[in-house]
């Protein structure tokens, strides 16, 4: 069976998903693919086929449906390979920050830590600006830039 998801729906909290997909941050950018479904709990379906509107994207916990809003998907966020980078100093995060935008990194910030996809060169700059770096298994919420709302 092939599932073709079409929009975004709020679904009521009594009622659960049919399904529910972990996607990488990459893969919530992504809003026409497809995806292969290999869980035997769910063995009538082989394929979701995500056919959003361009220029949309994907949030961990959003709610999506077929044109006939009967079978719903939960999107999660899926534990990745990331490199977390923390400082006792917020201007030291924030200097990291300045430097790894600059090479167009997609970066995840918060108060107390910035999180990137594994990359030996920044990881080495970053030790070298004085920053702790950690390697991590953890869903990663990278920027979503400035011109998508």
């Amino acid at each position: 069976m092939i599932i073709i998801l079409t929009k975004k729906v709020v679904l009521e909290s009594h009622q659960p998903p049919n399904l529910t997909l972990f996607l990488t941050a990459e893969e919530r950018t992504k809003v026409k693919h497809s995806i292969e479904i290999k869980e035997p709990n769910y063995h009538n379906i082989t394929l979701v086929k995500l056919n959003l509107a361009r220029g949309d994207y994907l949030e961990s916990e959003d709610m999506l449906t077929d044109d006939n809003e009967t079978f719903f998907v939960k999107i999660q966020a899926k534990l990745e390979s990331v490199i977390t980078v923390k400082s006792e100093s917020k201007l030291d995060l924030l200097k990291a920050a300045y430097h790894l935008g600059n090479r167009h990194v997609n970066l995840e910030i918060t108060e107390k830590y910035l999180r990137f996809s594994p990359d030996s060169v920044l990881e080495n700059m970053l030790i070298k600006l004085g920053l702790n770096i950690y390697e991590e298994k953890a869903p990663f919420f990278p920027e979503i830039g400035a011109y998508k709302h």
